[in-house]
Protein backbone atom coordinates (compact mmCIF):
# COMPACT_ATOMS: atom_id res chain seq x y z
CA UNK A 1 0.00 0.00 0.00
CA UNK A 2 1.41 3.40 -0.98
CA UNK A 3 1.69 6.16 1.58
CA UNK A 4 -0.86 8.27 -0.29
CA UNK A 5 -3.33 5.37 -0.33
CA UNK A 6 -2.82 4.76 3.35
CA UNK A 7 -3.41 8.43 4.18
CA UNK A 8 -6.59 8.45 2.09
CA UNK A 9 -7.85 5.28 3.76
CA UNK A 10 -7.24 6.68 7.24
CA UNK A 11 -9.04 9.92 6.45
CA UNK A 12 -11.92 8.09 4.76
CA UNK A 13 -12.35 5.78 7.77
CA UNK A 14 -12.43 8.68 10.23
CA UNK A 15 -14.90 10.60 8.06
CA UNK A 16 -17.12 7.53 7.87
CA UNK A 17 -17.27 7.30 11.68
CA UNK A 18 -17.99 11.02 12.08
CA UNK A 19 -20.65 10.96 9.38
CA UNK A 20 -22.56 14.16 8.62
CA UNK A 21 -21.54 15.98 11.79
CA UNK A 22 -21.23 19.70 10.92
CA UNK A 23 -17.67 20.94 10.40
CA UNK A 24 -15.47 21.78 12.12
CA UNK A 25 -15.59 18.65 14.25
CA UNK A 26 -14.06 19.34 17.66
CA UNK A 27 -11.75 16.95 19.44
CA UNK A 28 -14.11 16.82 22.42
CA UNK A 29 -16.97 19.14 23.30
CA UNK A 30 -19.68 19.16 25.99
CA UNK A 31 -23.24 18.02 25.49
CA UNK A 32 -26.20 19.56 27.32
CA UNK A 33 -29.38 17.56 26.77
CA UNK A 34 -30.71 17.09 30.30
CA UNK A 35 -31.57 19.30 33.27
CA UNK A 36 -28.61 21.66 32.89
CA UNK A 37 -30.63 24.78 32.09
CA UNK A 38 -33.24 24.01 34.76
CA UNK A 39 -30.71 23.50 37.56
CA UNK A 40 -28.53 26.48 36.64
CA UNK A 41 -31.61 28.73 36.36
CA UNK A 42 -32.70 27.67 39.84
CA UNK A 43 -29.36 28.94 41.20
CA UNK A 44 -29.86 32.29 39.50
CA UNK A 45 -33.43 32.55 40.75
CA UNK A 46 -32.47 31.69 44.32
CA UNK A 47 -29.33 33.82 44.35
CA UNK A 48 -27.21 30.89 45.53
CA UNK A 49 -24.54 31.03 42.83
CA UNK A 50 -21.28 31.03 44.82
CA UNK A 51 -19.46 28.39 46.88
CA UNK A 52 -22.36 27.50 49.18
CA UNK A 53 -25.63 25.92 48.10
CA UNK A 54 -27.63 22.74 47.77
CA UNK A 55 -26.06 21.69 44.48
CA UNK A 56 -22.51 21.67 45.89
CA UNK A 57 -23.49 19.19 48.59
CA UNK A 58 -25.56 17.16 46.16
CA UNK A 59 -22.81 17.04 43.54
CA UNK A 60 -20.23 15.85 46.06
CA UNK A 61 -22.59 13.20 47.42
CA UNK A 62 -23.65 11.85 44.01
CA UNK A 63 -20.12 11.99 42.62
CA UNK A 64 -18.77 9.95 45.53
CA UNK A 65 -21.55 7.41 44.98
CA UNK A 66 -20.82 7.17 41.24
CA UNK A 67 -17.13 6.50 41.95
CA UNK A 68 -17.67 4.18 44.94
CA UNK A 69 -15.72 6.60 47.14
CA UNK A 70 -16.72 7.50 50.66
CA UNK A 71 -16.20 11.23 50.17
CA UNK A 72 -15.77 13.80 47.41
CA UNK A 73 -14.55 17.38 47.74
CA UNK A 74 -15.51 19.59 44.80
CA UNK A 75 -13.05 22.31 43.77
CA UNK A 76 -12.58 24.85 40.98
CA UNK A 77 -10.51 22.68 38.60
CA UNK A 78 -8.45 19.52 38.33
CA UNK A 79 -5.12 21.28 38.80
CA UNK A 80 -6.26 22.67 42.16
CA UNK A 81 -7.61 19.23 43.08
CA UNK A 82 -4.21 17.60 42.59
CA UNK A 83 -2.36 20.48 44.26
CA UNK A 84 -4.44 20.38 47.41
CA UNK A 85 -4.39 16.57 47.52
CA UNK A 86 -0.58 16.57 47.44
CA UNK A 87 -0.37 19.18 50.20
CA UNK A 88 -3.01 17.57 52.40
CA UNK A 89 -1.39 14.14 52.10
CA UNK A 90 2.00 15.44 53.26
CA UNK A 91 4.11 16.37 50.24
CA UNK A 92 6.70 18.87 51.47
CA UNK A 93 8.68 21.62 49.71
CA UNK A 94 11.68 20.20 47.84
CA UNK A 95 10.29 16.65 47.87
CA UNK A 96 10.36 14.74 44.60
CA UNK A 97 7.13 13.36 43.18
CA UNK A 98 7.17 10.64 40.52
CA UNK A 99 4.99 11.51 37.53
CA UNK A 100 4.84 10.32 33.93
CA UNK A 101 6.20 12.62 31.26
CA UNK A 102 3.37 11.53 28.94
CA UNK A 103 0.56 13.57 30.49
CA UNK A 104 -1.00 17.01 30.41
CA UNK A 105 1.25 19.67 31.93
CA UNK A 106 -1.15 20.23 34.86
CA UNK A 107 0.09 17.01 36.48
CA UNK A 108 3.61 18.38 36.85
CA UNK A 109 2.42 21.93 37.49
CA UNK A 110 0.39 20.77 40.48
CA UNK A 111 3.54 19.23 41.96
CA UNK A 112 5.39 22.50 41.36
CA UNK A 113 2.56 24.50 42.97
CA UNK A 114 3.13 22.36 46.08
CA UNK A 115 6.79 23.54 45.98
CA UNK A 116 7.87 19.99 45.17
CA UNK A 117 9.83 18.69 42.18
CA UNK A 118 8.35 16.58 39.37
CA UNK A 119 10.52 13.52 38.72
CA UNK A 120 9.63 12.00 35.35
CA UNK A 121 9.27 8.23 34.89
CA UNK A 122 8.51 5.94 31.98
CA UNK A 123 5.18 4.62 30.73
CA UNK A 124 4.04 1.43 29.02
CA UNK A 125 2.43 1.15 25.61
CA UNK A 126 -0.40 -1.09 26.80
CA UNK A 127 -2.14 1.58 28.89
CA UNK A 128 0.04 4.69 28.37
CA UNK A 129 0.30 4.79 32.17
CA UNK A 130 3.39 4.46 34.36
CA UNK A 131 5.10 1.11 33.78
CA UNK A 132 5.44 -0.63 37.17
CA UNK A 133 8.22 -2.96 36.00
CA UNK A 134 10.38 -0.10 34.73
CA UNK A 135 9.57 2.02 37.76
CA UNK A 136 10.63 -0.66 40.24
CA UNK A 137 13.87 -1.30 38.34
CA UNK A 138 14.56 2.43 38.19
CA UNK A 139 13.98 2.96 41.91
CA UNK A 140 16.25 0.03 42.74
CA UNK A 141 18.93 1.81 40.76
CA UNK A 142 18.60 5.40 42.04
CA UNK A 143 16.96 5.17 45.48
CA UNK A 144 18.06 4.25 48.99
CA UNK A 145 16.01 3.90 52.16
CA UNK A 146 17.01 6.04 55.14
CA UNK A 147 15.01 6.54 58.34
CA UNK A 148 11.91 5.19 56.62
CA UNK A 149 12.19 7.56 53.66
CA UNK A 150 13.10 6.82 50.06
CA UNK A 151 16.00 9.07 49.05
CA UNK A 152 17.15 9.87 45.53
CA UNK A 153 20.88 9.06 45.65
CA UNK A 154 21.59 11.53 42.85
CA UNK A 155 19.91 14.56 44.43
CA UNK A 156 19.75 13.76 48.14
CA UNK A 157 16.04 14.63 48.16
CA UNK A 158 13.16 12.60 49.58
CA UNK A 159 10.99 10.88 46.97
CA UNK A 160 7.65 11.39 48.65
CA UNK A 161 4.91 10.32 46.27
CA UNK A 162 3.87 8.83 42.98
CA UNK A 163 1.09 10.23 40.78
CA UNK A 164 -0.11 7.66 38.23
CA UNK A 165 -2.21 9.06 35.38
CA UNK A 166 -5.03 7.16 33.67
CA UNK A 167 -4.14 8.58 30.25
CA UNK A 168 -7.07 9.17 27.86
CA UNK A 169 -9.27 7.27 30.33
CA UNK A 170 -7.36 3.97 30.11
CA UNK A 171 -6.74 2.60 33.62
CA UNK A 172 -3.08 2.02 34.38
CA UNK A 173 -1.68 -0.91 36.39
CA UNK A 174 -2.87 0.56 39.65
CA UNK A 175 -2.59 -2.57 41.80
CA UNK A 176 1.05 -3.04 40.84
CA UNK A 177 1.80 0.64 41.40
CA UNK A 178 0.21 0.44 44.86
CA UNK A 179 2.61 -2.44 45.65
CA UNK A 180 5.57 -0.30 44.57
CA UNK A 181 4.28 2.63 46.62
CA UNK A 182 4.09 0.38 49.69
CA UNK A 183 7.54 -1.11 49.03
CA UNK A 184 9.17 2.33 48.89
CA UNK A 185 6.92 4.05 51.46
CA UNK A 186 5.46 6.45 48.89
CA UNK A 187 2.14 8.26 48.87
CA UNK A 188 0.01 7.37 45.85
CA UNK A 189 -2.44 9.91 44.46
CA UNK A 190 -4.19 9.09 41.18
CA UNK A 191 -4.54 11.70 38.47
CA UNK A 192 -7.89 10.43 37.23
CA UNK A 193 -8.82 13.71 35.56
CA UNK A 194 -9.54 11.88 32.29
CA UNK A 195 -10.95 8.68 33.76
CA UNK A 196 -14.39 9.31 35.28
CA UNK A 197 -16.43 6.16 34.71
CA UNK A 198 -13.48 3.89 33.91
CA UNK A 199 -13.09 0.69 35.93
CA UNK A 200 -10.50 -1.85 37.00
CA UNK A 201 -12.37 -5.11 37.25
CA UNK A 202 -15.69 -4.07 38.73
CA UNK A 203 -14.25 -1.22 40.82
CA UNK A 204 -14.61 2.35 39.50
CA UNK A 205 -11.58 4.58 39.25
CA UNK A 206 -11.73 6.69 42.38
CA UNK A 207 -12.54 3.80 44.71
CA UNK A 208 -8.96 2.60 45.27
CA UNK A 209 -7.62 5.32 47.59
CA UNK A 210 -7.04 8.98 46.72
CA UNK A 211 -7.88 10.27 43.23
CA UNK A 212 -8.54 13.59 41.55
CA UNK A 213 -10.98 14.38 38.76
CA UNK A 214 -11.49 17.22 36.26
CA UNK A 215 -14.75 18.58 34.89
CA UNK A 216 -13.29 20.94 32.30
CA UNK A 217 -15.44 21.55 29.24
CA UNK A 218 -13.65 18.81 27.30
CA UNK A 219 -14.22 16.01 29.82
CA UNK A 220 -16.87 13.24 29.93
CA UNK A 221 -19.08 15.48 32.05
CA UNK A 222 -18.47 19.15 32.76
CA UNK A 223 -19.17 21.77 35.38
CA UNK A 224 -17.68 24.45 33.13
CA UNK A 225 -14.48 24.43 35.13
CA UNK A 226 -14.27 22.20 38.15
CA UNK A 227 -12.53 19.27 39.73
CA UNK A 228 -12.78 17.00 42.75
CA UNK A 229 -10.77 14.92 45.18
CA UNK A 230 -12.10 11.45 46.02
CA UNK A 231 -11.04 9.90 49.32
CA UNK A 232 -11.94 7.03 51.62
CA UNK A 233 -10.61 8.45 54.90
CA UNK A 234 -12.85 10.75 56.96
CA UNK A 235 -10.01 12.66 58.60
CA UNK A 236 -8.42 13.43 55.23
CA UNK A 237 -11.82 14.47 53.86
CA UNK A 238 -12.30 16.96 56.69
CA UNK A 239 -8.78 18.31 56.17
CA UNK A 240 -9.43 18.81 52.45
CA UNK A 241 -12.71 20.58 53.11
CA UNK A 242 -10.96 22.86 55.60
CA UNK A 243 -7.99 23.68 53.34
CA UNK A 244 -10.18 24.38 50.31
CA UNK A 245 -12.36 26.86 52.21
CA UNK A 246 -9.59 29.19 53.46
CA UNK A 247 -9.30 27.20 56.72
CA UNK A 248 -12.26 29.05 58.17
CA UNK A 249 -13.35 27.71 61.55
CA UNK A 250 -17.11 27.06 61.87
CA UNK A 251 -18.88 30.01 63.50
CA UNK A 252 -22.24 31.70 62.86
CA UNK A 253 -20.71 35.15 62.22
CA UNK A 254 -17.02 35.42 63.15
CA UNK A 255 -14.22 35.03 60.60
CA UNK A 256 -11.56 32.91 62.27
CA UNK A 257 -8.92 31.04 60.26
CA UNK A 258 -6.36 28.70 61.80
CA UNK A 259 -3.81 28.14 58.98
CA UNK A 260 -2.76 29.34 55.54
CA UNK A 261 -5.13 27.78 53.05
CA UNK A 262 -6.85 28.23 49.68
CA UNK A 263 -10.17 29.39 48.29
CA UNK A 264 -10.69 26.44 45.96
CA UNK A 265 -14.36 25.55 46.50
CA UNK A 266 -16.58 24.88 43.50
CA UNK A 267 -19.42 27.44 43.09
CA UNK A 268 -23.01 26.25 43.42
CA UNK A 269 -23.69 27.43 39.85
CA UNK A 270 -21.06 25.04 38.48
CA UNK A 271 -22.19 22.23 40.75
CA UNK A 272 -25.74 22.59 39.40
CA UNK A 273 -24.41 21.97 35.91
CA UNK A 274 -22.46 19.00 37.23
CA UNK A 275 -25.51 17.44 38.87
CA UNK A 276 -27.39 17.53 35.58
CA UNK A 277 -24.43 16.04 33.75
CA UNK A 278 -23.96 13.25 36.33
CA UNK A 279 -27.56 12.17 35.73
CA UNK A 280 -26.51 11.31 32.17
CA UNK A 281 -23.14 9.69 32.93
CA UNK A 282 -24.18 6.08 32.14
CA UNK A 283 -25.59 7.15 28.76
CA UNK A 284 -22.51 9.25 28.00
CA UNK A 285 -20.18 6.36 28.84
CA UNK A 286 -22.12 3.98 26.60
CA UNK A 287 -21.87 6.48 23.74
CA UNK A 288 -18.12 6.87 24.21
CA UNK A 289 -17.53 3.15 24.16
CA UNK A 290 -19.76 2.70 21.11
CA UNK A 291 -17.80 5.41 19.30
CA UNK A 292 -14.49 3.72 20.10
CA UNK A 293 -15.86 0.44 18.76
CA UNK A 294 -16.79 2.10 15.47
CA UNK A 295 -13.32 3.59 15.08
CA UNK A 296 -11.78 0.18 15.78
CA UNK A 297 -13.98 -1.43 13.13
CA UNK A 298 -13.37 1.19 10.44
CA UNK A 299 -9.58 1.40 10.91
CA UNK A 300 -9.03 -2.34 11.41
CA UNK A 301 -7.89 -3.11 7.88
CA UNK A 302 -5.31 -0.35 7.50
CA UNK A 303 -1.74 -1.62 7.80
CA UNK A 304 0.30 -0.14 10.65
CA UNK A 305 -2.68 1.51 12.34
CA UNK A 306 -4.57 0.47 15.44
CA UNK A 307 -6.85 2.03 18.03
CA UNK A 308 -5.41 1.60 21.52
CA UNK A 309 -7.75 -0.88 23.23
CA UNK A 310 -8.66 -0.84 26.89
CA UNK A 311 -6.13 -2.83 28.96
CA UNK A 312 -7.03 -6.33 30.11
CA UNK A 313 -9.43 -6.53 33.07
CA UNK A 314 -10.40 -2.87 32.73
CA UNK A 315 -13.22 -0.84 31.28
CA UNK A 316 -12.13 2.44 29.73
CA UNK A 317 -14.30 5.50 29.26
CA UNK A 318 -12.35 6.13 26.01
CA UNK A 319 -12.19 9.84 26.85
CA UNK A 320 -10.03 10.35 23.77
CA UNK A 321 -9.92 7.57 21.21
CA UNK A 322 -6.23 7.01 20.51
CA UNK A 323 -4.86 6.03 17.11
CA UNK A 324 -1.33 4.59 17.08
CA UNK A 325 0.90 4.14 14.08
CA UNK A 326 3.76 1.64 13.96
CA UNK A 327 6.09 4.17 12.27
CA UNK A 328 7.96 6.64 14.51
CA UNK A 329 8.45 9.15 11.70
CA UNK A 330 6.92 12.43 12.91
CA UNK A 331 6.40 13.48 9.30
CA UNK A 332 3.62 10.88 9.04
CA UNK A 333 1.86 12.19 12.12
CA UNK A 334 2.03 15.82 11.09
CA UNK A 335 0.97 15.16 7.50
CA UNK A 336 -2.07 13.21 8.64
CA UNK A 337 -2.94 15.92 11.16
CA UNK A 338 -2.61 18.62 8.49
CA UNK A 339 -4.82 16.67 6.11
CA UNK A 340 -7.47 16.12 8.78
CA UNK A 341 -7.44 19.78 9.79
CA UNK A 342 -7.93 20.73 6.13
CA UNK A 343 -11.07 18.58 6.31
CA UNK A 344 -11.99 20.56 9.48
CA UNK A 345 -11.61 17.43 11.60
CA UNK A 346 -9.69 18.74 14.60
CA UNK A 347 -7.54 15.81 15.67
CA UNK A 348 -4.36 16.39 17.67
CA UNK A 349 -1.10 14.72 18.72
CA UNK A 350 -0.46 13.84 22.32
CA UNK A 351 1.10 16.43 24.60
CA UNK A 352 4.76 17.34 24.18
CA UNK A 353 6.55 15.14 26.74
CA UNK A 354 6.91 17.21 29.86
CA UNK A 355 10.65 16.64 30.21
CA UNK A 356 11.07 18.41 26.86
CA UNK A 357 9.34 21.59 28.05
CA UNK A 358 11.71 24.45 28.97
CA UNK A 359 10.70 24.69 32.63
CA UNK A 360 11.14 20.94 33.21
CA UNK A 361 14.08 20.04 30.97
CA UNK A 362 16.52 19.84 33.91
CA UNK A 363 14.26 17.85 36.23
CA UNK A 364 15.26 14.36 37.38
CA UNK A 365 14.05 11.67 35.03
CA UNK A 366 14.32 8.03 34.07
CA UNK A 367 15.08 6.78 30.57
CA UNK A 368 12.06 8.05 28.59
CA UNK A 369 12.66 6.53 25.16
CA UNK A 370 9.20 4.99 24.92
CA UNK A 371 7.52 8.25 25.94
CA UNK A 372 9.38 10.05 23.15
CA UNK A 373 8.55 7.22 20.75
CA UNK A 374 4.83 7.31 21.56
CA UNK A 375 4.70 11.07 21.11
CA UNK A 376 5.62 10.53 17.45
CA UNK A 377 2.99 7.85 16.90
CA UNK A 378 -0.21 9.04 18.61
CA UNK A 379 -3.13 10.93 17.13
CA UNK A 380 -6.24 11.58 19.22
CA UNK A 381 -9.48 11.37 17.23
CA UNK A 382 -12.74 13.34 17.67
CA UNK A 383 -14.33 11.74 20.71
CA UNK A 384 -17.30 13.87 21.74
CA UNK A 385 -20.23 12.10 23.38
CA UNK A 386 -22.64 13.28 20.68
CA UNK A 387 -20.61 11.47 18.00
CA UNK A 388 -21.19 8.19 19.81
CA UNK A 389 -24.89 8.60 20.56
CA UNK A 390 -25.78 7.59 17.01
CA UNK A 391 -24.11 4.22 17.63
CA UNK A 392 -25.21 3.66 21.24
CA UNK A 393 -28.89 4.65 21.06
Amino acid sequence: MSTATQYNNIIAAIKKVIGDEPRPVALHEPLFIGNEEKYVASCVTSGWVSSVGEFVDRFERELAEACAAKYAVAVVNGTCALHIALVACGVQPNDEVLVPSLTFVATANSVSHASAIPHFVEVEENSLGICPVKLDAYLQQIAVTKNGFTINKNTGRIIRAIVPVHVFGHPCQLDELHKIAKKYNLLLIEDATEALGSKIGDKPIGSHGIAVLSFNGNKIITTGGGGAILVQDEALYKKLKHLTTTAKKPHPFSFEHDEIAWNYRLPNLNAALGCAQLEQLPRFLAAKRALAKRYIEELAGITGINILPEPKNTQSNYWLVTMLYSNTNETWRDEILSALHQEKILCRPTWTPLHQLPMYKNNPRADLQLTENLHKRIISLPSSVKLGLQYAD
